[in-house]
């Protein structure tokens, strides 16, 4: 399948030390060990939506943007996004980026951007999408899981 967006999409530059951009040792072995998927704030939702008594697919690839949680009999994809990847409070937490900035920003620009375009595309394909930050899987996830479920099962009346 061809993409096709709708502005420019942001460009990102390699992240290797001939563009200028370099990491620590350290900062190399903190960086191996985040997930990007099986999150424990996902497999937290997972684990109550499968109590709830919905079955579903994990990390659908053949939806655009790999939702993290397919209700394909609901057409429902859902996401649990990290606060740093996807850009929470972006605005603000743009200006402590210290490191690395001519990569972090565009980056997680470009990240920001395509979450819209897959928002659009899967509703565009009559998909409900619920995307969620870690922090209020983690805080709340029965008000997540209360969200979801009100539409699975408005959802099931029709």
């Amino acid at each position: 399948m061809a993409k096709t967006y709708s502005e420019e999409p942001i460009k990102v530059p390699r992240f290797n030390e001939e563009s200028g951009f370099y990491t620590t040792p350290q900062r190399s072995k903190i960086m191996s060990k985040i997930r990007g998927r099986n999150t424990k704030p996902e497999l937290a939702f997972r684990k109550a939506l499968w109590a709830e008594g919905y079955r579903y697919r994990i990390d659908y690839k053949k939806l655009i943007g790999k939702p993290d949680i397919v209700l394909k009999k609901y057409r429902t994809a859902i996401f649990i996004d990290g606060e740093f990847w996807h850009g929470y409070d972006w605005q603000e937490r743009k200006k402590r980026i210290k490191s690395n900035r001519k990569f972090w920003i565009p980056k997680i620009e470009r990240n920001i951007q395509r979450d819209r375009e897959v928002n659009a595309k899967l509703e565009e394909l009559g998909y409900t999408v619920f995307r969620f930050w870690e922090r209020e899987v983690n805080k709340n996830l029965a008000l997540c899981l209360k969200q979801v479920i009100e539409h699975l099962k408005e959802h099931e009346e029709h």
